[in-house]
């Protein structure tokens, strides 16, 4: 790994982040990559060599937005954003000013690198806090004399390690206590180079009864053998409400790995959507660890795998304190050969009396050649609470499809129509109108009826 250690080596800062990137590359030299044997990697397998991964070429920024890549040129032209930064692999080569009234107020909106530079105090206090360059230890509390559950397998965390380690850039947003922004803001990567990596790294910290919306999208043109290796780190102080987006819309021969975890305390809430359309193999992961009581989690996704594409989606609701409230609702659509895993787990530590969670996930399959992996979980702890999980899959419906062609409406178009009414109580819940209709273009392409 001696590849790696110069690139360490490349990355400049500070010396308490210079140490903590050393740390994170000996744990990450140190473990395996997880393989079939590992629960929470059954279905998925990242065939990797890491000697041969070459990081993303520096980009240079631009001035003019018209020299933008087009699908980032159509997305800026109808976002919900207010304000928003535009990464090419690990550079910033485009970015807008936060309004003047925010600034004031001590909103801070910039790419992490400078962060670093520019606000020390506060990248330090949070930064790692949530997603360590190790896997979580997520062991429920258990009650005397009973098993908790197992630590997680330490090669879990080996990607986590390495974007600890070597991430380059990412999006920074800070919101002092009290401070609403209305709003959203934005993050756009995109990668331009095939045969190569970027690791990067979003930290959003909501101070107390602060509130904020955040977007963070990824795209790019067909990039054989290319690697997009990433963490999000969310930080929802007491009282305030933090929405964070993801959309993956990589092109085909990216493989994507990100792990995304919220802290929530005391009458917190995050709202979070994870969209997962492009690339060829996905990995996300999304956690929430409620710690305070009154904490609420809502957890949303929904995806779209089509021709080989192989998407895993792995969650866990962990409630630590009384009177939380989670609900997730993840759904999916598998077509031609692809395959969909889901893998969600509720843990409710044993005192947190008056838990009330949630968890369904759905997928609708297009197809009798793809194949779809649903493990729904529950581990309780304490006895006075409310929890359900279920799992369905099954094909469209016959009868409502010929009912659509026998209007005229072709094969391609119904198929459109019924897929986006299947994922419509999802999409219903988000309160962004641009972001709705650029996943409703995605799934018209996909079943080609754009």
């Amino acid at each position: 790994m001696t590849k790696f250690t110069e690139q360490l080596q490349q990355t400049g800062g500070p010396e308490w982040l210079t140490a903590k990137r050393q740390e994170s590359l000996d744990l990450f030299t140190s473990l395996d990559v997880p393989s079939e044997g590992v629960e929470a990697w059954k279905y998925t397998r990242v065939d990797v060599d890491f000697d041969a991964l070459q990081p993303h070429p520096k980009r240079e920024s631009i001035s003019d937005k018209a020299k933008l890549p087009q699908s980032v040129q159509k997305r800026l032209s109808s976002t919900d954003a207010g304000a928003f930064l535009v990464f090419d692999g690990p550079d910033v080569v485009y970015r807008t000013e936060l309004p003047a009234d925010l600034t004031a107020k001590g909103v801070i909106f910039t790419d992490l690198k400078t962060a670093v530079e520019q606000h020390a105090d506060k990248v330090q206090q949070y930064l790692y806090s949530v997603v360590p360059a190790e896997v979580p230890d997520d062991t429920t509390i258990a009650a005397p004399g009973t098993t908790p559950s197992k630590s997680p397998d330490p090669s879990e965390g080996k990607f986590s390690a390495l974007a600890a380690a070597l991430w380059t850039n990412g999006a920074f947003v800070y919101v002092p206590r009290g401070v609403e922004v209305e709003l959203p803001l934005g993050s756009f990567r995109v990668m331009s180079e095939a045969g190569t990596y970027t690791a990067t790294r979003t930290l959003v910290v909501a101070e107390e009864n602060s509130q904020v919306t955040f977007i963070d999208e990824q795209d790019s043109e067909e990039l054989p053998s290319t690697y997009a290796i990433g963490a999000v780190e969310l930080v929802v102080k007491s009282g305030a409400r933090l929405r964070y987006v993801s959309i993956q819309n990589w092109g085909k021969g990216v493989t994507h790995i990100q792990r995304q975890r919220g802290d929530v305390e005391r009458d917190g809430t995050l709202n979070s959507l994870v969209v997962t359309m492009g690339g060829t193999l996905s990995r996300t992961e999304m956690q929430s660890y409620l710690r305070g009581q009154g904490a609420d989690s809502e957890m949303l996704a929904l995806y779209f795998a089509s021709e080989d594409q192989h998407f895993d989606h792995y969650t866990l609701q962990h409630h630590a304190a009384a009177h939380a409230h989670s609900d997730l609702l993840y759904k999916g659509v598998n077509s031609d050969e692809s395959v969909g895993v889901f893998s969600g787990m509720i843990k409710v530590d044993l005192n947190a009396q008056k838990t009330d969670a949630y968890q369904k996930h759905r997928t609708l399959m297009l197809s009798s050649e793809a194949r779809n992996f649903s493990v729904p979980q529950l581990e309780i702890n304490a006895n006075d609470v409310r929890c359900s999980h279920g799992s369905t899959t099954g094909p469209v419906d016959q009868e409502a499809l010929f009912f659509l062609r026998s209007r005229g409406i072709s094969k391609e178009l119904a198929e459109k129509m019924l897929v986006t009414a299947f994922l419509e109580d999802v999409l219903s819940r988000v309160p962004l109108q641009s972001v709705v209709k650029y996943i409703e273009g995605i799934i018209a392409e996909k079943v080609g009826a754009a």
